[in-house]
């Protein structure tokens, strides 16, 4: 199960409190003020990591949350401060304060963002002896740490998205493509999860098959539709053998209008998937219907690997003219 939409509530670390002590020893009855500051509590990032599929880990949480820093004891003694916590997210994870709206998205695996800040220790006594006041009983408590509730998305970062209905033949052309290993069968929504595969540096996503009214919940893809968001380029995939392949390919571009129209405006390909199960005729005939819609338009099979690598050669080119 695809985990890719939790929220959260962070907890920053509390500053430890400052000490209120005054020195008191064997050669000293009535000394004067020796408390130290407490240490600062820990703060909470988030980091991507290319080791992490989903937010799966986050499914059953409900709160993160970092240590404080531990208070300031007698003898000048300073607090320790709270080790910091860093969690891994997959990079294209959005991560929103459910309060303000802010947004930031993590995508590198280098530099964490900061989620949450921790409190200040608070002073000891000692640092307020002045000539007025020269036994201070007082000290500062520690600064409560950040707490936030935070929302967050997974959106896979993938260079090439395959669409299309379901049973489309979108995870044999993932397997054949990248060698990826993706549930395969002959029926509808075999693919339940996004699979991703490489074909050299280029990552491919084979996105669950949507169906008619996808964008407002039906079937699997409203899940996923948000997945496409990030892609360079879309390689919709119809079977060439069912009754009309140029309704199978409106529907999925309505559904793109839906959801979110900015989605029609990206570069694609139409790639006529299981040409080895038809005549030719239908081939040169259904490509016609296309390429009259100005489509860029190629037709093969899993089984047959020329069409496959004509396949890899115009996504490649087709990516170098648009980035």
């Amino acid at each position: 199960m695809l985990v890719d939409d939790i929220n959260l509530i962070v907890k920053a670390g509390s500053g430890g409190n400052g000490a209120a002590t005054f020195r008191r020893d064997a050669m000293t009855a009535r000394g004067g003020p020796d408390g130290g500051d407490g240490g600062n509590g820990g703060n909470i990032y988030a980091l991507g990591s290319t080791n992490v599929n989903d937010l799966r880990e986050f499914r059953f949480k409900k709160m993160i949350k970092a240590e404080n820093g531990i208070d300031g004891s007698r003898h000048n003694g300073f607090g320790k401060n709270a080790l910091h916590k860093t969690i891994l997210v997959p990079l294209g994870t959005e991560i929103t304060d459910t309060e303000t709206g802010k947004m930031i998205e993590i995508v590198d695996t280098k530099n964490p963002v900061l989620l949450v800040q921790g409190g200040i220790g608070g002073r000891g006594n000692v640092v307020f002896k002045s000539p007025i006041n020269r036994t201070p009983k007082y000290a500062e408590k520690g600064i409560l740490g950040e707490v936030r509730t935070i929302h967050l998305e997974l959106r896979f970062i993938a260079d090439i998205g395959l669409i299309g209905l379901p049973n489309a033949g979108k995870s044999s052309l993932l397997t054949v493509l990248t060698h990826a290993t993706p549930t395969i069968a002959a029926y509808p929504f075999t693919t339940l999860i996004p699979n991703i595969g490489m074909m050299g540096t280029l990552a491919i996503a084979d996105i669950p098959g949507l169906i008619e009214g996808a964008s407002s919940g039906k079937g699997l893809g409203i899940k996923f539709l948000k997945h496409i968001e990030k892609t360079k380029l879309l390689v919709h995939c119809i079977d060439i053998t069912i009754s009309d392949p140029m309704d199978a390919y409106n529907t999925v571009r309505n559904e793109f209008k839906q959801f979110n129209p900015e989605l029609l405006e990206k570069p694609e390909i139409i790639f006529l998937n299981k040409t080895d199960l038809v005549d030719e005729k239908i081939v040169k005939k259904t490509s016609a219907i296309f390429l009259k819609n100005k489509k860029l338009v190629l037709s093969g099979s899993v089984y047959t690997m020329e069409s496959i690598e004509h396949l890899r050669e115009v996504i490649t080119n087709t990516l170098h003219v648009t980035s």
